[in-house]
């Protein structure tokens, strides 16, 4: 036993008083054990066997649906360690509150031991963790989305390093009191905290996604950050793509894309174009490390998918629909009436009796949308179709290009390839999206989100602008190229001017060319873009206007975007670097009338 993990399991069950604790082995028994627990104490449901095998249904507490920001804390020495968009409390402080709300928490509950690995077991770029939850639901969402038990252990070893994840419900279950189907704390009480300079984790309150699953987003980016900075490598929000030319060259994209971009349907996208193939390696989260050939080399450190169901379907992804056929978590869903799961675009109609998210009569005709716009899917990685052989190779892959993006109806073209690396990354530091209605805020409005690390970069954002910088410096010549692509624009009319899904395959590949040396480019004032003729659009419906139009470059709109793009980075002071300063005066010399 690793006696630093002995020691600190020890600490916790003397402060949350658990009735008793299990240490989980990840077997597939210990899964069932505990689903079925949960399903006699009416948390859970199975859904029908023959349409959804081997799959569950939750419904969480309304209070307790997505992540919580504003609940949200990097807790850092120094104030401005954090950055303007963290929010911070003061170490000490903060393990004060926690400590005084962790005290006697688990009590009438069982203390669950998930050692866990991020990334395949025992590969150099992996790392490990152990998180302590009270939250048999946590316990069975990590079994998909991580490496879980005994394996782990053993690669810990006596004296392994670890990242500890100490999590909680917060909800005492006092003796002869029936439980909540979903036990929480107010939101006044949750809080989802990262201590950076000591690799720890603490979060009190909230059984939901990212909020409990501390894996995630609060290890696999937020610590992960810290970690990759310190030792020279890169945690990003960033899907991993393989695409297979007709000839079998292999070439290998990481890509970043705020929220509402279609970030997991590229990640899954089936090419158009004949002879050409694509696979999915990682749809949300990659660790990037140099090799020793001075490449890039990338791991998904995760296991599983856990994706938003909204939206999802068979026209939007048809994988990620085929992904679903069983083995799943789904909460927050409509359950209908006949035992499987339903939710708003999935293509099928509503069902003619169900019951919502919230465990109402429901039948598609009632006001509110039957599944929560946050309602989530949780799926082991290996059921995806297109899933790669390499998925969980050690070495990982090695990534040929960067990509960006954001949703724009008009100003952002098509596809831009970054002069050089610095222009690249002053491209993901301005990454923008025009607000939906599931953003807070006007419609329409320009939300920057930053390499789509805005609520995940878990120190100072100029400083991980810096870090980006000294990675290009560091990897000279074999530095990927980077593009920033927009697959939203719009006509006058309000229509999308390029078809998307499938379709955005061709651009991929233009990037795949552009990186094997054979296709050209022509410089704009925003980077570098295809020439008429230089995407492929063989049997695709887009006449050479339309194309003109994705394509142009609107220099009179860019110079009204300049001003927000001034006051964005103005927002890191002093750590902006001042190289990413003159990749701004660039742009606005380029723009110049």
């Amino acid at each position: 036993m690793n006696q630093k993990l002995k020691q600190w399991v020890e600490e916790v069950e003397r402060m949350c008083r658990p009735e008793a604790v299990h240490w989980c082995d990840g077997t597939a028994e210990e899964y069932d054990r505990l689903a079925k627990l949960m399903v006699a104490s009416d948390m859970a449901k199975w859904l029908d066997e023959r349409k959804r095998p081997h799959s569950l249904y939750f419904r969480s507490d309304p209070s307790d649906v997505a992540r919580v920001e504003n609940r949200t804390f990097i807790s850092t020495p120094e104030k401005d360690d954090a950055g303007p968009t963290n929010n911070w409390i003061a170490p000490d402080e903060l393990k004060r509150t926690l400590a005084g709300l962790y005290e006697g928490c688990m009590r009438g509950r069982t203390m669950y031991v998930i050692p866990f690995s991020m990334g395949p077991v025992g590969s150099p770029l992996s790392r490990i963790g152990v998180e302590i939850t009270d939250s048999a639901y946590v316990v069975c969402n990590m079994h998909i989305m991580t490496r879980v038990g005994t394996r782990v252990l053993e690669a810990l070893g006596d004296d392994g390093e670890f990242v500890p994840c100490l999590h909680s419900v917060g909800a005492p279950l006092e003796q002869g009191h029936k439980d909540s189907s979903w036990p929480c704390a107010p939101i006044e009480k949750k809080y989802i905290c990262h201590f950076p300079a000591e690799n720890l984790i603490w979060s009190y309150g909230s059984g939901y996604g990212g909020n409990a699953l501390l894996g995630k987003k609060c290890f696999a980016l937020r610590i992960a950050s810290n970690m990759a900075r310190r030792e020279g490598w890169m945690a990003e929000h960033m899907l991993i793509l393989r695409l297979i030319a007709p000839d079998g060259r292999k070439y290998h994209a990481a890509a970043a894309f705020p929220s509402a971009c279609g970030k997991t349907n590229l990640a899954m996208v089936r090419p158009t174009l004949p002879g050409w193939k694509a696979e999915c390696i990682g749809d949300d989260i990659a660790w990037i490390t140099p090799g020793k050939d001075g490449r890039l080399y990338a791991i998904n450190p995760e296991a599983g998918f856990f994706g938003v169901a909204p939206g999802t379907s068979r026209s939007s992804n048809p994988m990620a629909m085929d992904t679903l056929s069983g083995n799943c978590i789904f909460t927050n869903t409509v359950l209908t009436e006949d035992g499987d799961i339903w939710w708003e675009g999935m293509d099928v109609p509503a069902p003619a009796h169900a019951m919502d998210w919230k465990g109402r009569p429901w039948n598609g005709k009632s006001a509110e949308k039957g599944a929560h716009p946050n309602a989530r899917f949780t799926v082991p990685a290996a059921q995806c179709p297109v899933i790669s052989p390499d998925w969980e190779d050690p070495r990982g892959v090695p990534i040929d290009f960067f990509i960006f993006g954001g949703r724009r109806s008009s100003t952002t073209p098509l596809v831009t390839e970054a002069l050089d690396w610095d222009h690249g990354v002053f491209l993901g530091a301005t990454a923008c999206s025009e607000t939906t209605a599931a953003n807070i805020g006007s419609v329409g409005n320009l939300r920057f989100d930053p390499f789509a690390m805005l609520p995940f970069c878990g120190y100072h954002m100029g400083d991980y602008f810096s870090h980006w910088l000294a990675m290009g410096d560091k990897l000279g010549k074999s530095a990927p190229r980077i593009f920033y692509v927009n697959w939203f624009r719009k006509d006058a009319a309000g229509r999308f001017l390029w078809p998307g899904y499938g379709e955005n395959s061709r651009v991929l590949i233009w990037m795949c060319e552009r990186a094997a040396g054979k296709a050209a480019a022509e410089q704009t004032p925003l980077g570098l873009m295809p020439p008429a003729g230089a995407l492929d659009l063989s049997g695709l419906d887009v006449d050479a206007r339309t194309m003109e139009e994705l394509l142009r470059v609107d220099t009179a709109a860019w110079r009204n975007d300049l001003p927000g793009i001034e006051a964005h980075l103005a927002r890191f002071g002093t750590r902006l670097p001042e190289r990413i300063r003159r990749q701004f005066e660039s742009l606005r010399e380029r723009l110049a009338p």
